[in-house]
């Protein structure tokens, strides 16, 4: 069964048993406990804590997850990957541990035909926790596991909870025995290994306190409401379905090994240990970043994109490891994108951007590994007059960290050079960084910033927004913080935060982005606020700049708006509203909001969809957005409780974090009828016109809408209008004949493209009508080789070479053509079949003479091409060639 059939059988599964299908998120959360998303879990923590209420009771996921810590273990196991699919079935009070486990048994066990997996039952092998009577009574009684097959285990093993304070409670773990090739009999407490798992079922029951280790901080007592929360690995899941080993080689890894082994012409498994460790970091490595790049990480000096980076120059790194120094990425990665694209479309959508940044990161890092040679030999030199033999592992650790050169490539190059390297210096200093970065991790979990300087502020209450009544407002300086200091006073050029009992300007939240404005003094201090943020979203922080005078703590203030800024905003922040309501008109109901930003006079509007907007849905959305406009629309917002607004239609968005009182923001009645804390303007027209400027994705199943409004709308479409009116002149037709006089040129263009093409083909054939002529037979072999006109591209020389061999069909030949086009110099060699029993491979070929040629290439035993850049060397391949057939 393919991994894409596997997924959609989970998601058909749990939506026929009513939960309510959640896209997975993107790998990058608004969460800074996490680098990725890292468990299928992750976008539901808001509801399992009690922050937000879920608009579902039960819902199921396939959520993309990406898991780091561990880079270096990569490919040494076959159990681990960066990248992983965990599909999750969740229960937010509703069932419990009895619909879990019949879900999870009859999704397992049900035959194919019925919809599941067909996983023989005597092969499965439940756990729970240690003293979980219920759940071992459920799967003995009621599911019929024997009671042998059931294995109680303790709390580091079947005890869940989310590392820090909160929501816990034991687990129900799924194994598959693979039977006695694999290890000992005796069920998961002895070979984890033979008894692979493949599920995990968790009963959130409880509340944990503080603690450090898996199983050691106390239970606290029950959670008010039981939840679950349940996971299997998808790629595991396909290796015993697929009926293979390990996950590497199921149908969405073996093919990338597959290519990279074409690539270097090394083999996978074929008994060198090494070797296969590098294939399975370059298929997993390369699977994680296309995924990465896809939810929008660019590689970076830290953070997401320096793990990118490494992750990415880890490919290329086993990829000169195996034997192949010339680019792969652009290969690598488009492989990628085919096998992953149909559970993820959007990978197709944006392979152009995918395949440009890991190409560029493979570019830059050539320059990287050339430069850390000239290091490496400095470090070899300075090594030698010292003495010694050994390189140290402060000076690998140096190339490996600062550089980002490889400690693979530093041993096998002082290998070469008669040394070794210190790898013990060199582990200990790895430790030590990965020390420092997990209790970096821990911290940020713990408790991120500091935040005894605002103790007093956040137990004083809320500060009391004015903003959506006035613009002005009278206020008292409750404090000052800078640098993380209280301050009394502040003078000029002072930046600082300001807390204020009551305050005008808007923090920002919900997209919105802040106000600006300015706070005064009675005593002449003027100072201006660059930004307002909230502070667990009850204090606003104002950031500030001292301009003039001197403010001091207990202060009598005025804090005032930018009129005109908030103005813009106002627009922008409805505008967002109308476009998201014509969004749900043209694409329906599924088209739901999954981020936007909106600032004077823009907006951005991020949405649920797998599929692009065409231009006909493009201009659809923009009229109804401006149809509204005209209608002139009021605004109306009210508070009111959470049941009562979903009641009345309005829209709950999923990611937002709504308390039991809600702000509805209501547009033209059932036209737009949102929760939301932004401000707004009075009626529709206000907005002013809206024109979508572009859509385009943003990361998996997610869209992005830009708009301008207002007069940023009018000056846009004046840009469009002078440029309409500039081709207008230059093809001298009417405006509005301008697409067809295009579209005429362009017709024109292509037509004599194509005509230059096949002049350039006919005077190819015209060369190579000589070719079979003139062709030497070399230790019996008939070769059928030379240089035809220069122009001619890859395809046009792979249907030359198989017109060739098909004249020379029934002899032992080969055929070999080059051609010089622009900067490249591509070629392909055929071989006939009599050929191949002879033992002429044309893959095997290819690779001896793209070296001459400075390039590269390979293929199969029957036609394989290739490309370089050095014309210059035809003659020499050629000449290679025949030596190679004549056994020299």
């Amino acid at each position: 069964m393919q991994t894409h059939e596997i997924r959609k059988r989970f998601l058909d599964h749990f939506i026929r048993a009513g939960h309510t299908e959640v896209p997975s998120a993107s790998l990058i959360l608004d969460d800074p406990n996490l680098l990725f998303v890292n468990a299928g879990m992750v976008p539901f923590k808001p509801y399992f804590l009690g922050d937000q209420t879920p608009p579902f009771d039960r819902a199921t996921s396939v959520q993309k997850c990406v898991r780091t810590l561990d880079i270096e273990e990569v490919g040494i196991t076959t159990r681990h990957n960066t990248f992983f699919q965990m599909a999750g079935n969740f229960s937010f009070g509703d069932y419990f541990k009895r619909e879990a486990i019949t879900l999870a048994w009859t999704l397992l066990t049900n035959p194919v035909s019925e919809g599941g997996y067909g996983i023989d039952p005597e092969k499965l092998w439940p756990t729970v926790y240690l003293d979980d009577d219920e759940a071992e009574a459920i799967w003995r009684e009621e599911i019929g596991v024997p009671a042998e097959r059931i294995q109680r285990r303790g709390m580091a093993d079947n005890y869940w909870s989310m590392g820090v304070p909160g929501p816990c409670g034991p687990c129900s773990e799924i194994f598959y025995d693979r039977g006695p090739a694999y290890g000992a009999e005796g069920g998961p407490e002895v070979d984890e290994d033979r008894y692979i798992e493949i599920w995990n079922l968790v009963f959130m029951q409880n509340i944990r306190g503080e603690g450090g280790a898996k199983d050691d901080y106390p239970i606290l007592g029950p959670l008010p409401t039981k939840n679950i929360d349940t996971g299997l690995g998808i790629e595991r899941v396909a290796a015993l379905l697929q009926g293979v080993d390990n996950v590497y080689e199921t149908d969405l890894m073996k093919p990338i090994i597959d290519l990279a082994s074409e690539l270097t012409g090394r083999g996978y498994g074929t008994g060198d240990a090494r070797d296969d460790v590098r294939f399975r970091v370059i298929a997993d490595h390369a699977r994680t970043s296309v995924m990465l790049i896809g939810d929008g990480v660019i590689p970076g000096n830290d953070g997401r994109g320096y793990v990118l980076r490494r992750l990415l120059r880890r490919v290329v790194r086993s990829m000169r490891l195996l034997g192949d120094d010339q680019p792969s990425m652009r290969a690598i990665a488009e492989a990628v994108i085919d096998l992953m694209s149909p559970s993820y479309p959007e990978l197709a959508d944006q392979r152009d951007h995918i395949v440009t940044v890991a190409v560029a990161e493979e570019t830059a890092f050539a320059k990287t590994l050339a430069a850390g040679s000239k290091l490496f030999g400095d470090a070899a030199a300075t090594t030698r007059q010292a003495g010694r033999t050994r390189i140290s592992g402060d000076a690998a650790f140096t190339l490996h960290d600062t550089y980002g050169f490889p400690i693979d490539l530093t041993l096998e190059m002082a290998a070469e050079a008669g040394l070794e390297v210190d790898r013990d210096g060199f582990s200990e200093l790895m430790a030590q960084q990965r020390r420092r970065a997990k209790a970096d991790a821990t911290a940020r979990k713990s408790g991120h910033a500091d935040l005894s300087v605002y103790r007093d502020f956040l137990d004083r209450g809320a500060t009391e927004f004015t903003g959506f009544d006035e613009l002005v407002s009278q206020a008292r300086v409750l404090g000052m913080v800078s640098g993380g200091e209280r301050l009394v006073t502040a003078g000029p050029g002072t930046e600082l935060e300001v807390i204020l009992d009551r305050t005008p300007l808007y923090a920002e939240s919900g997209g919105q982005m802040a106000d600006t404005g300015t706070i005064t003094t009675s005593s002449g201090a003027r100072l201006t606020v660059k930004d307002v943020q909230k502070l667990n979203k009850q204090i606003w922080l104002h950031r500030v700049v001292v301009d003039e005078g001197e403010i001091t703590e207990g202060d009598e203030v005025l804090a005032a708006v930018d009129a005109a800024w908030r103005h813009g905003a106002t627009q922008g922040h409805s505008g967002t509203h109308l476009v998201h309501a014509a969004l749900r008109e043209v694409l329906g109901p599924t088209a739901t909001q999954a981020g936007s930003l909106n600032r004077p006079g823009y907006l951005r509007f991020d949405f649920h969809s797998s599929t692009p907007l065409n231009e006909l849905q493009r201009a659809e959305i923009e009229r109804i957005s401006n149809e509204a406009v005209e209608a002139n629309y009021a605004v109306n917002t009210f508070e009111t409780d959470l049941a009562k607004a979903k009641q009345m239609g309005a829209l709950a968005l999923f990611g937002e974090n709504y308390g039991d009182q809600v702000r509805v923001v209501e547009i033209g009645g059932p036209f737009s009828m949102e929760l939301c804390g932004g401000t707004h303007v009075g009626t529709s027209a206000q907005i002013g016109p809206v024109t979508v400027i572009g859509e385009g994705s943003v990361g998996s199943g997610i869209r992005r809408v830009e708009a301008y409004v207002g007069m940023d709308s009018l000056r846009y479409l004046s840009k469009e209008r002078a440029l309409m009116a500039g081709l207008s002149s230059s093809l001298k037709v009417p405006s509005e004949q301008v697409p067809e006089r295009v579209e005429q040129l362009v017709t024109k263009l292509k037509e004599a493209e194509k005509a230059l093409e096949s002049v350039r083909a006919e005077q190819a054939r015209a060369a190579v009508s000589g070719l079979i002529d003139d062709a030497q037979t070399v230790n019996g072999t008939l070769v059928v080789a030379g240089r035809v006109g220069d122009g001619v591209d890859a395809n046009g020389l792979r249907a030359l070479a198989t017109e060739l061999r098909g004249n020379v069909a029934d002899r032992d030949a080969v055929v070999a053509l080059f051609a010089a086009d622009g900067g490249k110099v591509p070629f392909v060699v055929a071989t006939t079949e009599a050929a191949r029993e002879a033992g002429r491979k044309a893959g095997d070929l290819v690779r001896e003479l793209a070296p001459l040629i400075s390039g590269r290439g390979g293929g199969k035993p029957d036609l394989a091409q290739g490309s370089g850049s050095d014309a210059a060397g035809i003659e020499a391949a050629l000449t290679r060639l025949r030596d190679v057939i004549g056994g020299r």
